[in-house]
């Protein structure tokens, strides 16, 4: 497996390798893939600024350092609809731990 470079288009500029990937499935979904002890809040920031530029809904942030795997699964949506308890500027992230899928 090798990261998969990412164009960015700003107006009439293109950068072909604007960022580069760990998976992207089925051309519709994000993965990055992180070994550390804990995931941080810019872990998650860089996966939603990925599917931002690359114009990509879902993303899915794995830390295979925890313990069990479902607790190193981060679902990441980008442009998610405002509900009374999402976070700011309409998206919202979902944690497999809490049995959210």
């Amino acid at each position: 497996m090798s990261q998969q470079a990412i164009p960015v288009v700003y107006g009439t500029i293109r950068i072909d390798s604007g960022f580069r990937a760990d998976l992207i499935v089925e051309d519709r979904v994000i993965v990055e893939i992180k070994p550390v002890e804990v995931l941080a809040p810019v872990h998650r920031k860089q996966l939603l600024t990925y599917l931002r530029l690359a114009d990509k809904r879902l993303g899915l942030l794995i830390n295979f350092n925890a313990a069990l795997i479902k607790d190193g699964i981060s679902r990441i949506v980008n442009g998610l609809e405002e509900e009374s308890h999402a976070k700011p500027q309409g998206r919202q992230e979902h944690h497999w731990s809490r049995g959210v899928p």
